[in-house]
């Protein structure tokens, strides 16, 4: 049956790439500064001062440190951004032993808290807790990566020019995480975002193109790219939605669960850490921890990293880990900015999907906190973490449709410009990018969710072949991408038995 479309929108009348900005940073606590740009445009050079005539303390610091070792302002507040949220929580270290606003290291592997009272002379203990201390601390060490590199004057005016140095700061073990760290610093600086630190300052970085210089990186897996990862992924996750990566085998135990041991619990941690920061954390043999997903803040996205037939360690009691599922989420527990309605509705998707495959009921004697482990001495998910909400989300209050927006799969700066209904099976959209005039087309599934079922997605640009994806996926087929600019499209996708083909329109 061919759907009729259920949306008409002239791409002119469509949401500018600021306003799905808005959304997910509105999710994440901050408001956006200005109309976001992911189009492949050069960005000028980075100004390394202030964004307004009266800063606080903390942007001062951000301030004088880039002015001080030449490093552009914007990027050390986004990288800053990517790992605390701006909160230096006292001086406590992170999960993998990270310290202050800009999240300076210290654990067997990397050494940035050490290198930095090093460059810099200050105290480690003033690196740890003073604000100011850590920011130059950062932006020292920042500067020494660009050095190494051999980033002349002209190259470090340019914050493009600086991926690949950033990606080093984070001292991620593989290639693939590497660029996952600093494409989500990139993601931050190209969109724009006024962040409140918890002293109540403002502190604001102002949207701007951006086309970052990825180096050797640009051939690293993009783990933020779902096309990119679900051929490996389908010999791997145990959860159809999860890209895989896997942890250092030193960091759990292989089983055959639940032949060894039955599966009836789910313990809900929070990483005190990043993303890419914790990803990286389980690879290292040297963290003697894991949890066999790890979901990120911004847009629900799921990494699997222990397959669940196997004991990860994660709940520090034996019992539990032979017999439960841990999901990290990215955050601390003290900050409420990390826990997003779109975490939430991701990770509840994930727990459903555990839940019915090994017969767990889904209810909260079966799904835990970290704190309600015996014998534990951690507060995750703590304080902040909405419970009510997350298991309405877990037992069907709002949270039984698809995880995914077609924003969020085709990524930021696309906007929904039209769309057609594939009768109860699903939705398949059609979004622009105005920064970078591509266009974009997912088919998000209503049923069978989680469940690979026969799912399309395509899009013809007028002179040029068709691009198509299709396949078995759990959640949505796409995203399909190709630059259209003043050119008509064709468009369309298959959910079920329903299908729906546009003729050629949305024509320049």
């Amino acid at each position: 049956m061919t759907a009729s479309p259920i949306v008409r929108a002239p791409r002119c009348a469509a949401l500018t790439a600021a306003g799905v900005v808005t959304l997910l940073l509105c999710l994440a606590g901050l408001v956006p500064a200005g109309p976001a740009s992911a189009g492949p445009a050069s960005a000028g050079p980075a100004s390394a001062g202030p964004a307004s005539a009266a800063e606080g303390p903390l942007a001062t610091a951000f301030t004088q440190a880039a002015a001080a070792h030449g490093v552009p302002r914007d990027l050390l507040v986004a990288l800053a951004y990517a790992e605390t949220h701006l909160d230096g929580h006292g001086g406590r270290p992170s999960a993998s032993g990270g310290y202050g606003v800009a999240h300076l290291v210290s654990n067997p592997t990397l050494h940035t808290l050490e290198e930095a009272a090093k460059l810099t002379g200050a105290p480690v203990a003033s690196l740890k807790a003073d604000d100011t201390a850590n920011v130059a601390g950062a932006a020292a060490v920042l500067r020494a990566r660009a050095d190494a590199l051999g980033l002349d004057a002209a190259a470090r005016a340019d914050s493009d020019r600086w991926y690949t140095a950033v990606a080093r700061y984070g001292g991620a073990s593989t290639p693939e995480v590497a660029r996952l760290y600093a494409d989500a610093v990139y993601d931050l600086l190209s969109a724009g975002f006024t962040a409140r630190t918890p002293a109540g300052e403002t502190i604001t970085v102002a949207a701007r193109p951006a086309h970052p210089d990825r180096g050797a990186l640009a051939n690293a897996r993009d783990l933020g790219l779902p096309e990119n990862n679900r051929t490996l992924a389908a010999a791997a996750v145990d959860y159809p939605g999860a890209t895989w990566v896997a942890a250092s085998s030193a960091n759990y135990a292989v089983s055959d669960r639940p032949a060894s041991d039955s599966i009836d619990r789910i313990v809900i941690h929070v990483t005190q850490g990043s993303y890419a920061g914790t990803i990286s954390w389980f690879q290292n043999p040297a963290a003697q921890v894991s949890a066999h997903y790890v979901v990120r803040s911004s847009d629900g996205a799921i990494t699997q990293m222990v397959r669940e037939k196997d004991r990860a360690w994660h709940a520090g009691n034996s019992d539990y880990n032979h017999h439960s599922v841990g999901i990290e989420h990215e955050g601390y527990v003290d900050n409420a900015s990390w826990f997003t309605d779109a975490m939430y509705r991701s990770s509840a998707a994930l727990v459903r999907s555990i839940a019915a495959r090994y017969g767990i009921p889904t209810d909260r004697s079966h799904i835990v906190g970290h704190s309600q482990v015996p014998g534990t001495d951690h507060t995750d998910p703590g304080p902040n973490w909405n419970w009510t909400t997350y298991m309405q989300y877990v037992t069907g209050g709002g949270g039984t449709g698809n995880p995914y927006t077609p924003e969020q799969v085709c990524g930021d700066g696309y906007s929904v410009i039209d769309s057609a209904g594939l009768g109860t099976a699903g939705t398949v959209y059609l979004l622009y990018n105005s920064g970078n005039g591509y266009n974009c087309v997912v088919t998000l599934k209503k049923t069978s969710l989680g469940t690979p079922t026969a799912t399309t997605a395509y899009l013809e640009v007028q002179g040029k072949s068709r691009v198509t994806d299709s396949g078995n996926f759990g959640y949505y087929a796409g995203p399909v991408r190709a630059a259209a600019a003043d050119k008509c499209v064709k468009w369309g996708g298959k959910a079920g038995s329903n299908t729906y083909d546009s003729p050629f329109e949305h024509c320049g």
